[in-house]
């Protein structure tokens, strides 16, 4: 029997998604007023940052069955904030604090800094209506809500 091997593994998952959310952090500092693309966007960045933590409990997991635990403490160490600043995020837009918002997405700024973008590959169908589907869905599940995938649409 053959391995399984899949092109479009967890890492390659986090990496687009890392670059989704890039995309969408340089596109709300171009914006000079908050509208419902915007707010489209910020939305966008929540699910994408709940998809990241998802895929840091499965990359965690499968060191874990390789007795990897120091290795898969240090990763989960190193994106501990992505949960935390999901919540945050969530908790400025379903509140409507819009004044909260430039200070949660600066904190962003600093995890996506390596991220170099010479050109926008995303494009608004990707973010179209994700404000909406945040607000209609419970409060803390960002993931899976059937969003475009985060490639070059």
């Amino acid at each position: 029997m053959s391995r399984v091997v899949t092109a479009d593994g967890v890492g390659t998952q986090r990496q687009r998604l890392r670059r989704t959310i890039a995309e969408a952090l340089r596109r709300l500092m171009a914006k000079g007023e908050l509208d419902e693309e915007a707010r489209d966007l910020a939305a966008l960045i929540v699910f994408s940052l709940r998809e990241i933590d998802e895929g840091i409990e499965q990359t965690t997991a499968a060191w874990e069955k390789r007795d990897y635990y120091i290795k898969a403490d240090r990763f989960r160490q190193e994106w501990l904030w992505v949960g935390p600043a999901a919540d945050e995020l969530e908790k400025v837009l379903r509140q409507g604090a819009w004044d909260r918002l430039p200070a949660a997405l600066a904190k962003l700024l600093a995890h996506f800094s390596d991220i170099t973008i010479n050109r926008m590959v995303r494009t608004d169908r990707l973010w179209d209506g994700c404000y909406q589907r945040l607000l209609s869905s419970p409060p803390g599940n960002g993931a899976g809500m059937g969003q475009p995938r985060h490639g070059t649409e």
